[in-house]
């Protein structure tokens, strides 16, 4: 089964109330993982290539194991650049097989936000790669993306956003963000802004950035096995599932992923000291990837059975 872009699955997912899954990936397990949630669960998958990933597995080596995945499923698949930062990174991943892009102009000022957004538009559109921008900004750290407070999505910029640089999809900001400590008090997201968001771009696509959820017994899985997670909290799930009903098609979830990976192999080393093969912690690491990402398509994201 070949690479898909996102325009089918989006359609439906807005139109059915439910969200298409967007997974980072960075290893053969992570991918593996995944892939098999995916397949057991019969839902689109959207796995996406951050700038940390492309330093550390190199971004051959992610497009090459993908393309290994892609030969025992027939689920469709998006490959997907999380955060490209400027032209010449979405440029490389367009020329490199990528079948949508993300450039998060979020840094910049509103016009030189808008001015890099249409030039990606321009060069993917020639190529048939779709293009999610961002408008807004997410607090907190993921990879190289850090910032310290957010800047909440302004509706009618929004709209005047997406016109002027004819983007695909909209990243923006009502409330998530970035890494594992989201919130000290109560978790809270601007549902309103969404709503009149969602009113004003009938029809399109928004994106849920920083929306891991921090399950609370993978913390104290990695705290009673060595770790120093404390504090952590996410996005309540349910929060998730409700903004899947406003418009949102795609909803990114990476610490999860990364929190259920390390507290099982936190885990295994203290009940199995001996061991030295890392095939010995891996695969129930992949297996805890593979739960966590069944457990979002089933439960939150509702795309089970949608392919």
């Amino acid at each position: 089964m070949p690479l898909t872009g996102p325009r089918e699955m989006f359609a439906r997912a807005y139109r059915e109330g439910h969200a298409v899954g967007a997974f980072n990936v960075n290893n053969m397990e992570i991918i593996q993982g995944i892939m098999q949630a995916g397949a057991e669960e019969r839902a689109p998958l959207i796995l996406q290539v951050s700038a940390g990933a492309r330093k550390y597995a190199g971004q051959n080596y992610i497009i090459k194991l993908i393309e290994a995945a892609l030969l025992d499923t027939d689920l469709p698949v998006v490959l997907h650049l999380d955060h490209g930062q400027d032209f010449d990174i979405c440029k490389s991943c367009i020329d490199g097989g990528f079948t949508s892009v993300m450039i998060d102009g979020s840094h910049l000022s509103y016009e030189e936000n808008i001015a890099v957004t249409r030039r990606v538009v321009e060069y993917a559109h020639d190529k048939g790669v779709w293009v999610e921008a961002e408008l807004g900004q997410l607090a907190g750290v993921e990879d190289e993306v850090s910032a310290e407070h957010s800047v909440y999505t302004d509706p009618d910029q929004a709209v005047e956003f997406v016109q002027r640089t004819g983007c695909d999809s909209l990243a923006i900001a009502i409330g998530t963000s970035h890494g594992a400590y989201k919130f000290t008090g109560d978790a809270k997201l601007d549902f309103a802004r969404l709503e009149t968001i969602t009113k004003m771009l009938p029809d399109y696509p928004l994106v849920l950035h920083g929306a891991s959820s921090v399950p609370q017994e993978f913390v104290e899985m990695a705290n009673a096995y060595g770790g120093k997670v404390g504090g952590a909290r996410g996005v309540p799930e349910d929060l998730l599932r409700k903004a899947a009903t406003f418009g949102v098609c795609k909803i990114n979830i990476d610490t999860d992923i990364r929190l259920a990976m390390t507290a099982t192999i936190r885990k295994h080393f203290i009940e199995n000291p001996g061991d030295f093969d890392p095939r010995a912690y891996l695969k129930p690491a992949r297996e805890a990837v593979k739960n966590m990402v069944q457990h979002k398509i089933r439960n939150v994201l509702g795309c089970s059975n949608k392919i």
